[in-house]
């Protein structure tokens, strides 16, 4: 006997409530593992795979591509075989998961009514993150419990029973279950749910009668677009109303306003908007929502000032010269390295910057440890990892660290805990060819230094004009944690820094 149990998409963690749908790893019919990933996602934070947690073979898929869910909607159903219906074939129910939570050999048995648990899920989703063990299911009957007016099809005796098992006969194994439910109407939408006392149906309306509906993507969507499922006829089995119905009814009414719109314009003459629509979704979503915060709740100010790094390069060029007469090639430091040492160094001298603004206490927190996030450019978008206990690494380590979490960003590979926890952000926009700029706070952070473009330039050095390499560098601060006189102190001293770098060693 088998039974199809549902999988939701599971909670991401950081506060993340939905995620869209980059590519399914398995198809209907697939048979997957514990475990094993089934689908790739994007989240406002990074791209994840999201291992199924039951074994079993696949019988369903929610939402296609490019599609969005909340945390919670049904991602795909598996038809798990239970201990009974194994014992019929003389093989183990649903691999080595079968007895995890019993402690015997038994397995978990179905309940009075056939739709009971048929196997054990792993209790893992993401690494950090678990599943409790399966809920607790509510008895399901057959779409021919509707009432009359949602269907007149009457429901032959001898019809196949839903895939939690009920009926006589024969147990239906995995195989069956999964040519039953590969069908067009089970495939995109599971059988409807009645309360276990009372016989309602879910999602009914008390005055006006059940809706042949049981899926919530089905519901969402519909609610989305201000559509009265009451008034959409459905073509799944006993008249059960699928996606298919819903977006057809969608598109017959965005072309009834079409038509009306154009009808008005021709009629009043007016100027039709055109142009392109980007939804603020994924990475994109998550830049706008949090800049716009920024600038809602943080009065910043910016200060800059141009420094001589002729010094700092010469450096740089004697610290990666140093390395490679030695056994191996040391690793390269990189500028980017290097200016967050400076800054680690600066942030230890004005602590003030290091720290975020607990607007419901009316406190500044100052942090003690500072976790340094770096924007990173990326196919995806902008993104700003963070290197952990930055005031710990010397600058060899953190050129390591800023390499590693590079790679990781562009090859979308970065999980939400390397994306999160920043107390201080460097922004090196000179890699785009640009002198300077005003940066905007990652909010909760209290400040983020600019760097421009490291260039050639006329420069007075030691009473003489001179070509020198010259950059700017732009703070934003919160006026809310320090004064002009802080943020201009710390600037100094990280210009001072790039123009004399063995000012570093008395931060050593």
């Amino acid at each position: 006997m088998a039974q199809v149990l549902e999988f939701k998409l599971p909670d991401l963690g950081e506060g993340l409530t939905e995620a869209e749908i980059v590519r399914w790893l398995v198809d209907v019919g697939d048979v997957v593992t514990i475990d094993q990933p089934v689908v790739e996602v994007e989240t406002a934070k990074a791209m994840v795979e999201v291992p199924c947690p039951y074994g079993g073979v696949v019988t369903a898929r929610f939402g296609e591509e490019g599609a969005e869910l909340p945390v919670g909607a049904p991602l795909l159903t598996v038809a798990v075989e239970s201990a009974e219906g194994a014992a019929v074939r003389g093989t183990s129910p649903s691999g080595p998961s079968a007895d995890r939570n019993t402690g015997s050999g038994e397995g978990t048995r179905p309940s009075g009514d056939g739709t009971g648990p048929a196997g054990e899920s792993s209790g893992n989703v993401l690494v950090g993150y678990g599943t409790a063990a399966p809920a607790a299911r509510r008895r399901r009957v057959r779409p021919s419990a509707f009432t009359a007016p949602l269907s007149s099809a009457p429901t032959p005796s001898s019809s196949p029973t839903s895939s939690a098992g009920l009926g006589a006969g024969e147990p239906p194994t995995v195989a069956s279950t999964v040519a039953s439910a590969s069908a067009p109407a089970s495939a995109s939408a599971p059988v409807p749910a009645l309360a276990a006392d009372s016989g309602h149906v879910e999602g009914a309306d008390e005055d006006r009668g059940p809706v042949a509906v049981v899926s919530p993507l089905v519901r969402r969507l519909a609610r989305q677009h201000g559509l009265d499922l009451r008034h959409v006829a459905g073509s799944g089995r006993d008249g059960l109303i699928l996606r298919a119905d819903v977006e057809s009814a969608i598109r017959g009414a965005d072309d009834e306003r079409s038509a009306t719109f154009e009808v008005r314009s021709v009629s009043e003459s007016e100027p039709v908007a055109a142009g392109e629509r980007i939804a603020l979704r994924g990475v994109r979503g998550a830049v706008a929502d949090k800049l716009s915060r920024s600038r809602r709740e943080i009065p910043d100010a910016t200060c800059w000032v141009d420094a001589d790094a002729t010094e700092l390069m010469a450096a740089r060029a004697a610290m990666n010269g140093a390395g490679t007469g030695t056994g191996g090639a040391a690793p390269k430091i990189s500028v980017l390295a290097l200016l967050a040492r400076i800054c680690t160094a600066a942030l230890s001298r004005y602590p003030e910057l290091n720290s975020t603004v607990d607007t419901d206490a009316r406190e500044i927190v100052r942090l003690p440890a500072v976790h340094l996030g770096f924007a990173a450019q990326t196919e995806r978008g902008l993104v700003v990892p963070v290197v952990k206990d930055a005031h710990s690494r010397n600058a060899e380590s953190i050129s390591e660290e800023v390499g590693r979490l590079t790679e990781a960003a562009r090859a979308g590979k970065l999980t939400p805990a390397q994306l999160t926890g920043g107390t201080f952000t460097l922004n090196n926009y000179g890699v785009f060819g640009v002198d300077g700029s005003t940066p905007i706070i990652n909010h909760p952070e209290a400040a983020m230094l600019g760097v421009g473009r490291i260039v050639a330039k006329p420069w007075v050095h030691q009473g003489e004009l001179a070509v020198r390499q010259v950059v700017q560098l732009s703070l934003t601060f919160d006026h809310r944690v320090c004064d002009g006189g802080t943020a201009g102190g710390f600037l100094r001293y990280v210009a001072d820094c790039v123009e004399q770098p063995a000012l570093l060693l008395r931060a050593l």
